[in-house]
């Protein structure tokens, strides 16, 4: 019995050790996020928010400390809230309202949404208010194409009762444009979901320029519908002579950490 006891104990011990280094992981990931989205110039002072999920059933998840630019950001600094957005750790920071209301939502609602990445850039605030929303203007569009959900405004969102909306509207996406608001991508991972926002943004600055020069040429539904796949379905089974990229995105999230490092070593604290 007490061999079953000690060695129970153990394994305890080993989950905890384990659950604290992801998380401090997690955290560093999330801090260098912040980071990113500021040396890329798609912050809005201290107004919007990224947050991630952590291991565990009880659905904790980190947010920015509300108050602090995104370029002063930290790992330690990041608060730790659960899905009814009491703090779940002492914190000397708040949460932004907004922030709670619409991550709380969808960490609760879609397990895959590890992170969630919410911004008020100028080109995505202008395509969220066209009727056409995003289209596939150009190759880095065209990874969204269909991929892409739209909700209507209503407000600054300090609403809870606008959470259900808001996922009924996400349903099982990757993107949401908040119409008259910004734009919202999930990924999987911190990085996926900067990637996400950070091509996003790209396509959203391409369709712009191209809407401000003229008539718009469009790939065919058939072209778009394949360039998607070649984006988010590298595993697929392949055509002969064709060729796939499955660790593109690995690939990129290590080079931008690598930036972060660079750029501000500070995220780390």
């Amino acid at each position: 019995m007490n061999e079953i006891a000690h060695t129970t104990a153990a394994a305890a011990e080993q989950v905890s050790t384990e659950q604290l280094s992801t998380e401090q992981r997690l955290r560093r990931e999330l801090a260098a996020c912040y980071r990113l989205i500021a040396h890329f110039r798609m912050s809005d002072l201290i107004f919007t928010h990224i947050s991630v999920r952590l291991p565990g059933p009880e659905h904790h998840f980190l947010i920015n400390p509300y108050g602090l630019m995104f370029d002063e950001i930290t790992a330690s600094s990041l608060v730790k809230i659960d899905l009814d957005g009491h703090a779940v750790e002492s914190s000397p920071y708040p949460v932004n309202p907004a922030g709670f209301v619409i991550h709380s939502a969808i960490h609760g609602a879609r397990e895959d949404a590890q992170c969630v990445l919410h911004t008020h850039t100028r080109a995505g605030c202008a395509v969220a208010a066209l009727k056409c929303g995003l289209l596939p203007v150009n190759q880095i569009s065209m990874e969204f194409y269909e991929r892409v959900a739209y909700h209507d405004y209503e407000g600054v969102a300090l609403d809870l009762g606008e959470q259900q909306r808001l996922v009924h509207d996400l349903g099982d996406k990757t993107v949401l444009m908040l119409r008259n608001h910004g734009l919202l991508t999930v990924g999987e991972s911190v990085g996926q979901a900067f990637l996400r926002m950070y091509y996003l943004e790209k396509a959203c600055e391409i369709q712009l320029a191209a809407q401000a020069c003229g008539e718009l040429v469009l790939p065919p539904a058939a072209v778009c519908e394949h360039t998607e796949r070649q984006f988010n379905e590298p595993g697929r089974p392949l055509a002969e002579g064709e060729l796939s990229d499955p660790d593109g995105v690995q690939l990129a999230w290590a080079a931008l950490l690598r930036l972060a490092d660079r750029v501000a070593p500070g995220y780390r604290d």
